[in-house]
């Protein structure tokens, strides 16, 4: 982390891409009294260093942040170059153009930059050890954002959802386990596997608390408190949905999978309890979530 501190910005314009993801979308619904330009990728191609840079000068923006990813995991196992070219490649030259046209820059990263091997939470202050290649590409993203040394923050998230559809794979999973409970089919749920489920909105009021905060540039865990397997998740929202189903807890190796998955990826709030920062717990993550779907109609 750098010693310099950010300083209290005053926040009136924030350049989003991916504002059609989870985080995205999110953000433009919570960050009241911000304009928030959110280009689409037929508008600005992140992966055009050029069209980027282009973007972000017109936008004049206070902050770039950077919500897109390559996140297709068992994809990015087969062909790890296009994960490369979005989560390593592309976050490079958003950062520099940032840099270059004085804006903050902000960009997320994953549980799964861990091997999953501890047995407490794991802290910002933890030796990364990706397993796969999606954690792979997005240490290296992280790394290279972290050794510019320059105005930015990068956060670790973990088992994010929110109430739009994942680009990826066309839901989430908490939508889909209430989706699939709701039409009473029978559910199989990953119990050995524990992480720290984080509904997007909390992250994005999150985010924005940190930006207008004097705190360090650097890197960052905002996750919400406490941890879950998808089990524990599963249930848990189909009880405050007020759905009855048929919940069977089955292991990782029972569950069809090519690709090594950390067993254990909870993340700790460490530095953003250090500037008296906080999260809300996951499951109030699930009630925020099912509120949110619920204004939306």
């Amino acid at each position: 982390m750098r010693d310099s501190y950010a300083g209290v910005l005053k926040l009136e314009r924030a350049l989003v891409f991916g504002g059609t993801g989870q985080l995205g979308t999110q953000i433009l619904r919570l960050w009241n009294g911000v304009e928030c330009i959110a280009p689409s990728r037929a508008q600005v191609d992140v992966e055009d260093p050029a069209a980027v840079e282009g973007a972000i000068a017109d936008a004049k923006a206070d902050v770039v942040l950077n919500c897109t990813a390559f996140n297709d995991v068992p994809r990015a196992e087969k062909e790890p170059r296009l994960a490369f070219n979005l989560n390593v490649s592309a976050v490079d030259a958003i950062a520099q153009a940032s840099a270059k046209c004085g804006s903050l820059f902000v960009t997320f990263s994953t549980d799964y930059v861990f091997d999953g091997r501890a047995d407490r939470p794991y802290t910002e202050d933890d030796e990364p050890r990706p397993i796969n290649e999606y954690g792979k590409s997005k240490l290296a993203g992280e790394q290279r954002v972290l050794d510019s040394k320059q105005r930015a923050y990068v956060v670790r998230t973990c088992g994010l959802y929110g109430t739009g559809v994942s680009s990826s794979k066309g839901y989430t999973f908490v939508q889909k386990i209430l989706e699939q409970g709701s039409a009473g089919k029978p559910l199989r749920v990953v119990a050995d596997q524990t992480m720290s489920p984080t509904f997007a909105g909390h992250l994005a009021l999150m985010v924005r608390a940190l930006i207008e905060s004097e705190a360090p540039y650097g890197l960052y865990h905002g996750v919400n408190e406490g941890s879950a397997t998808w089990y524990e998740l599963a249930t848990e929202a189909l009880q405050q949905a007020g759905i009855r189903a048929n919940v069977e807890a089955i292991s990782s190796a029972e569950f069809a999978s090519s690709v090594e998955r950390p067993r254990y990826s909870v993340l700790e709030n460490a530095r953003l309890h250090a500037l008296g920062l906080a999260m809300p717990s996951w499951q109030e993550g699930i009630a925020a979530y099912l509120a949110a779907k619920k204004s939306e109609g």
